[in-house]
């Protein structure tokens, strides 16, 4: 039974000079909230998912560390990744 996942991409553009963090959350097989580092914030795709964007946006730390994570994930695994 599919309920819940979480999907965490990296996107790279001429190596690290240009990386782009997306974070996906699915329920039922329907996208509800995304994190895209281009945009800077959460987006939500359904009534729930616009609340759960409303509340982790207003969080400081939580988006923070999100932010951040173009640096501490994407690049810090870019080796790792790539062929």
């Amino acid at each position: 039974v599919f309920q819940y996942m979480l999907k965490g991409e990296c996107y790279y553009v001429n190596g690290t000079e240009r990386v782009r963090f997306v974070v996906r959350s699915f329920y039922n097989r329907l996208q509800f909230v995304m994190y895209d580092s281009d945009v800077g914030h959460y987006v939500g795709f359904t009534p729930f998912g616009e609340k759960v964007a409303r509340a982790w946006n207003s969080d400081p730390d939580f988006m923070e560390q999100r932010r951040a994570e173009v640096d501490t994930y994407c690049r810090h695994n870019y080796e790792v990744s790539t062929p």
